[in-house]
């Protein structure tokens, strides 16, 4: 009886350890298992953007403009909460908006002047950590005038995400891709975006200073990430080559080597002998500079640059980028787009609401599907871009951002007049996807119609004009609302987009030559452009 009591109560623990080790190893394998998708899909973005060193670099910078359209989305989520805590109007919803909108076309041209001329990396990680500051500060204040001071400080450092991710993305990536590279980095928009409707939009019932604040976290991490990337060297005589993923992104050790070597130099006498720089940074032709020259497209002869970019005072760099036609054209559509954009974000959820009679959790999630549509969109249109310029098209870019315009102008009309979620959503997808994948091949396509060694000061004049055209939208969109309501609002707000869509045909004439005078310029400046 002993031994069988001895037997019984030795039983139960050794019949608790097999249940016990069974839910170890189930956790193990689930772990296991989500380790494995992770590393997955890590693996087939990695072999999608070329390498491991690519790849780092474009979630990089797609991370820094996550940071600052997260912000402008979490304004729009918590907008309800903002009302109420701060006593406020749609109207100063929009001016929460508008102001960093305001700062950053202010000091957008002289971040593009310094994006011209001193290491990109470190500057964008410098302006990244005060972003965070300003994030922790908004999240602090107790009165509406408070936290609109604080956005003024935010909208000036938020201004040199432009002009410096452009400049990078021309030096990192080879022009036949820039497409392509520039879907996947501005998905980082479409991202942040998500993330500020959807995190900040949940927390915001609780407390929307827990939404500014949860954006501050990141930066942190962002900062260091960007300070950590290769400065690369001007002109793209540095570009990262896709497919070399073991060395840093170039094809040997070798040319990694002086990869290095050359950036570095380049980097050293930028700020004290930039005709020096430029010399050791012979800028890289393009595939539309490269198709136009094989044309016999003629240029525009005053348009023709003959000496140093960089030692061009401000006033003639501004003249002779807004000398451009395309870039003209190119500008103008894209400052409509974005002020339509600018007015969904702040102002979407609560249209949402309000037109088709869902609530809050619905309303963001409407909105996220949408982001959906649109992050389909710059993935697709950069892509297509790239691949009618690789045929031979060489208008393929400017073709795909005029259709991508004119369908999201055709596809809101229903969207706005239909009271159903349901019904309305298929329209509203197109609509988003339509109105991102102009985008990508847009961006693509102003640096092939601007010499290399103006691209910062180019990107900063683009970004002024079209971020103070879309710092109007908050402000107008919220002025209509509270007088007409939203949903006049919106369908009033359609016609600056259709507008932009009818003027951006207009580029197919102009663009081929301002390629031509960009191939003419590179020809002047430098012995032999060469051809990637």
């Amino acid at each position: 009886m002993a031994a069988s009591s001895k037997r019984l109560s030795g039983a139960q623990p050794s019949a608790g350890r097999p249940r016990s080790a069974q839910t170890g190893r189930g956790r193990a394998a689930l772990a296991g298992g989500l380790g494995g998708a992770a590393r997955g899909v890590r693996q087939k973005f990695e072999t999608a953007a070329g390498g491991p060193a690519r790849a780092r670099v474009i979630v990089v910078l797609a991370a820094v403009l996550a940071l600052s359209s997260a912000d402008t989305a979490t304004v729009g989520a918590a907008a309800t909460q903002l009302r109420f805590a701060l006593h406020i109007s749609n109207g100063d919803i929009g001016l929460l908006v508008a102001i960093p909108l305001i700062m950053g076309a202010l000091f957008s041209v002289p971040f593009g002047v310094l994006a011209d001329r001193t290491r990109r990396t470190s500057l964008l990680s410098f302006v990244i950590i005060l972003w965070g500051v300003a994030m922790i500060a908004s999240a602090s204040v107790s009165k509406f005038s408070s936290l609109l001071l604080v956005r003024v400080g935010l909208g000036a450092v938020t201004a040199a995400a432009g002009p410096l991710v452009a400049s990078l993305v021309g030096d990192y990536f080879p022009a036949r891709e820039r497409g392509k590279i520039y879907g996947y980095i501005l998905s980082g928009e479409l991202l942040g975006a998500g993330f500020g409707f959807m995190i900040s939009g949940d927390l915001a019932p609780l407390s929307w200073r827990a939404s500014f604040l949860i954006l501050a976290l990141p930066a942190i991490a962002i900062a260091t990430a960007v300070r950590r990337l290769p400065e690369p060297a001007r002109g793209g005589a540095t570009q990262m080559v896709a497919g070399a993923a073991r060395i840093g992104g170039y094809r040997s050790r070798a040319e990694a080597h002086r990869a290095r070597l050359s950036a570095t130099a380049a980097a050293a006498t930028t700020p004290r002998d930039p005709a020096s720089a430029a010399s050791r940074a012979e800028p890289v032709a393009t595939d539309a500079q490269r198709i136009a020259a094989e044309q016999g497209i003629a240029p525009v002869e005053r348009m023709i640059l003959r000496s140093d970019p960089r030692k061009m005072s401000l006033p003639a760099a501004v003249r002779y980028i807004l000398g451009l036609r395309t870039n003209i054209i190119l500008i103008a559509s894209g400052a409509a787009g974005y002020f339509f954009l600018s007015g969904v974000e702040t102002f979407g959820l609560e249209f949402s609401k309000s037109h088709y009679s869902v609530n809050q959790v619905e309303a963001t999630l409407l909105m996220l599907v949408l982001g959906g549509g649109a992050l389909l969109g710059v993935l697709v249109g950069g892509r297509l871009g790239d691949s009618l310029l690789h045929r031979g098209h060489l208008n393929g870019r400017v073709l795909v951002g005029a259709i991508g315009a004119l369908v999201s102008v055709v596809a809101f009309i229903p969207a706005l007049i239909l009271h159903s979620a349901a019904s309305a959503l298929p329209y509203l997808m197109i609509a988003a996807f339509a109105l991102e994948a102009q985008v990508p091949p847009m961006d693509a396509a102003r640096l092939d119609i601007v010499p290399p060694l103006l691209w910062g000061r180019a990107e900063g004049v683009r970004t002024s004009l079209r971020t103070g055209a879309q710092a109007l939208a908050p402000l107008i969109f919220g002025a209509l609302a509270d007088g007409i309501g939203l949903q006049d609002t919106f369908a009033i707000m359609l016609v600056p987009l259709a507008a932009g869509a009818v003027i951006l045909f207009r580029a197919l004439r102009t663009y081929p030559v301002d390629v031509a005078t960009a191939v003419a310029s590179t020809a002047a400046f430098h012995d032999r452009p060469r051809v990637r």
